[in-house]
């Protein structure tokens, strides 16, 4: 079973949506994630350990179609990204800010491999998991 760090997804995925103009930076990200952590009185991995997975994480995402190159006609750089629609469902899932958003992380993490695209997909598209 595939296990993720959805709390660093989530920060990657934010970036992504905010990122027009801007190019895509996950090892910046990893340290803010480790900031945030540490903020939260949680004890973070070493940042060279997440930045490593932040990238793997970016690889990931554009593989498996959760996000895509940013247009130009949209601020892209070359080197940032856009969600797809695909990433937009597993930012909702996700998304800490939701209030009472537990379920959708819980779905995920029963599945073999929650970010195989087939996966998801059946499983983004139940409506009981929204």
């Amino acid at each position: 079973m595939t296990t993720y760090d959805w709390q660093l997804i989530e920060r990657l995925l934010h970036e992504v949506q905010n990122g027009a103009n801007q190019d895509f930076a996950a090892h910046r990200y990893a340290q803010d994630h480790a900031e945030a952590t540490t903020a939260q009185g949680d004890t973070p991995a070493h940042i060279d350990e997440l930045a490593a997975q932040a990238r793997d994480y970016e690889k990931l995402l554009l593989e498996r179609g959760f996000i895509e190159q940013r247009p130009d006609s949209e601020g892209g750089t070359g080197h940032n990204f856009q969600l797809t629609l695909r990433g937009s469902s597993l930012l909702s899932l996700i998304d800490s800010s939701i209030p009472d958003n537990d379920h959708g992380l819980e779905v995920l993490d029963d599945q073999d491999d929650a970010l195989d695209p087939a996966t998801f997909d059946e499983v983004a598209s139940k409506p009981q998991i929204v």
